[in-house]
């Protein structure tokens, strides 16, 4: 009897669209470029986030007047009431949701100057902070001969997320870029993971080659392998290239996304055929 072929197609999940208005339970500076912020609240209660690569929209109280507006949920979406001021607000990917302890926990990469970084950087127990969806989820099978993850600061949850739970016999080979050795963080997996690390030394992030440049000195994986990319967005664009054109990627099985992109604010690209 031959054995079964792999369901290898991902699954789209859509989510009802909701709108939390959350309290900071916690906040701990996990390495000198990362803050993690801890949340809970009676709004938590239905949330849901199956995707590794989920993101929900964090919206940010006003830093003068300390005011936090949250949208309304219209026909079409999101709906700020007239004359109502929009809070700030950016995309992320949530590290942590445990329904038992009823707390969602988000991970803040500090290397900008923008209202993320700028609210990350005095955060305190007891403010608030609003949260939208995640709208929908993008669920990847974990059977593969293998995975690549690729990314830098901003992708460490959700490559922390992809390697929680791939099962034990898999494969996995880790390339991710930090500022230093210092900002290096542990992963948790069943599987058997090779970790990579490239420092910027002090360099403006997304002004470097590091991801790219490294690339050729991987043990990249052998097989049916899904490959994941996530950074600047320019940095994505060109990986996903090279990892088509020159490394045998799948281009069904090759996803890229930058999760912020140079000299721009607010943006969250996707690169695809």
């Amino acid at each position: 009897m031959s054995n079964p072929v792999p369901d290898r197609n991902p699954r789209r999940v859509r989510h009802t669209l909701r709108f939390r208005n959350l309290e900071v339970a916690a906040v701990n500076r996990v390495t000198p470029h990362l803050v993690r912020v801890t949340l809970r609240g009676e709004d938590l209660a239905g949330f849901t986030s199956p995707g590794f690569d989920d993101h929900v929209k964090v919206f940010f109280p006003d830093p003068v007047t300390g005011v936090l507006n949250l949208p309304t949920v219209g026909p079409d979406g999101p709906v700020f009431a007239e004359g109502q001021a929009r809070s700030a607000a950016r995309d992320y990917t949530p590290r942590d949701y445990d329904p038992v302890a009823g707390t969602l926990t988000l991970d803040f990469a500090m290397h900008d100057a923008g209202p993320a970084t700028t609210w990350a950087a005095q955060a305190a127990p007891g403010q608030r902070l609003g949260v939208g969806g995640p709208r929908g989820s993008f669920i990847i099978p974990t059977d593969f001969d293998a995975h690549l993850l690729i990314g830098d600061d901003t992708a460490l949850p959700a490559i922390a997320r992809r390697l929680a739970e791939l099962p034990k016999h898999a494969h996995a080979v880790v390339l991710a870029e930090v500022d230093s050795a210092a900002d290096q963080i542990s992963f948790d997996s069943q599987a058997q993971v090779s970790v990579h690390w490239v420092h910027r030394l002090g360099a403006e992030p997304g002004s470097t080659t590091l991801l790219h440049d490294a690339l050729p000195t991987l043990p990249l994986p052998r097989g049916d392998f899904h490959a994941w990319v996530a950074c600047e967005s320019a940095t994505a664009k060109l990986l996903r290239n090279e990892l088509l054109t020159r490394y045998g990627a799948h281009p069904t099985w090759t996803k890229a996304a930058g999760y912020w992109r140079r000299g721009s604010a607010a943006t969250h690209d996707k690169h695809e055929d």
